[in-house]
């Protein structure tokens, strides 16, 4: 930015045109906002390097966020890109940024979720699917298994003992009191703005139970503290719980019983009352990668996990007490404990290339 103030009175209209020309030439190459690094390779245009700087999707939620990090160090360490971003939002925000190519690519997407909205995405051709992150993914509706059948070790006595499916809440909803309006029980929604989180209210006047329980519209890991909290002291809590999840993963929770999933009644908000279909996970990205980093989405394709391997990196996230950042040194956990399984992803080359850089970490 020019700071000296100048005269331009005695230039002519021409000059100083010409100067405002060639000052902006002269920034745009060194511009470092986000926004003007992402579009950099819009409409083919790389970087000065001549790779894009990419941007993937970041939900909030711990299993994308690990998934965005490892995915990160491979395409800055071993494909020698430079340093991904990441862009944080809501589901539908996200995914429309994902259509319009301001996101490149999305490590986790929960199709089941997205219904109609995905499918067109698909069909416009702006997104393309590279098949699965992970398997047999659940969602569903969770209360501490010490409600229905105690835990002798912490003197905590069955309370519910007939607390099996979603039909029996109306008999037990005081047990889920809702501190801020005792009249009805609370139920712990998943994080504002994810898409879930509308499927959990749709279900709940669905199945009746909006006369007696209030939804608890979490944000940021709100529903989870409260979970972490109520287990500890033993206290009975209903919520919205996915797997893989830290919780699910740590903690003795019993899923409730739903009619089983039905397509037509999934598809259809007024009859939306089942359960939650078993998932497979995603991975996606804006369909110009294929032209501006074909050796990214060859890497996408083949990058695939188990929901082994995701309890494993977010219980090594929750236990994790360090200066890094809880996502990238579970991402560097998981790079470090499991070769044989990223080296499968990517050329030898690349591989040799992560493993240097994972070594100049210690």
């Amino acid at each position: 930015m020019l700071t000296r103030k100048k005269s331009y009175r005695c230039f002519s209209n021409k000059v100083v045109a010409l100067l405002v020309l060639l000052l902006l030439i002269y920034c745009l190459p060194g511009c470092n906002k986000a926004s003007n690094d992402i579009h950099n390779k819009k409409g083919g245009v790389p970087l000065a390097e001549g790779k894009p700087q990419v941007v993937l999707g970041d939900l909030g939620w711990d299993s994308i966020k690990v998934h965005n990090c490892i995915a990160a160090f491979i395409i800055e360490h071993g494909y020698d890109y430079p340093k991904p971003l990441y862009q944080s939002g809501v589901s539908f925000t996200l995914l429309q940024g994902l259509a319009k190519g301001d996101i490149d690519i999305f490590m986790e997407v929960w199709a089941d979720n997205y219904g109609a909205t995905w499918t067109k995405m698909l069909d416009d051709g702006n997104v393309k699917e590279l098949g699965a992150n992970y398997s047999a993914a659940i969602q569903g509706w969770y209360v501490p298994t010490y409600i229905i059948k105690g835990d002798v070790e912490r003197g905590i006595e069955a309370v519910a003992p007939d607390l099996l499916s979603v039909t029996d809440l109306p008999l037990h909803w005081e047990l889920f009191q809702d501190p801020e309006v005792p009249a009805k029980g609370r139920f712990y929604n998943s994080t504002t703005g994810w898409a879930v989180s509308k499927i959990n209210e749709v279900k709940i006047k669905n199945y009746g139970l909006d006369k007696y329980f209030n939804i608890f519209a979490a944000t940021g890991k709100a529903a989870e503290e409260h979970l972490f909290s109520a287990y500890q002291k033993g206290e009975p809590w209903l919520g919205y719980c996915r797997e893989p999840s830290w919780a699910i993963s740590n903690l003795n929770m019993t899923r409730l019983q739903e009619p089983a999933f039905d397509k037509s009644k999934w598809e259809d908000e007024d009859a939306l009352a089942c359960a939650f279909p078993e998932s497979t996970i995603l991975i996606a990205v804006n369909s110009e990668l294929e032209t501006l980093a074909p050796e990214l989405v060859d890497f996408l394709e083949n990058y695939e996990t188990t929901l082994e391997h995701n309890s494993d990196i977010l219980t090594y996230m929750m236990d994790y007490e360090g200066k890094m950042e809880a996502s990238e040194a579970a991402a560097i956990y998981f790079l470090k404990g499991y070769p044989d399984v990223w080296q499968s992803w990517v050329p030898e080359d690349v591989a040799a290339k992560v493993e240097k850089a994972l070594n100049e970490l210690e």
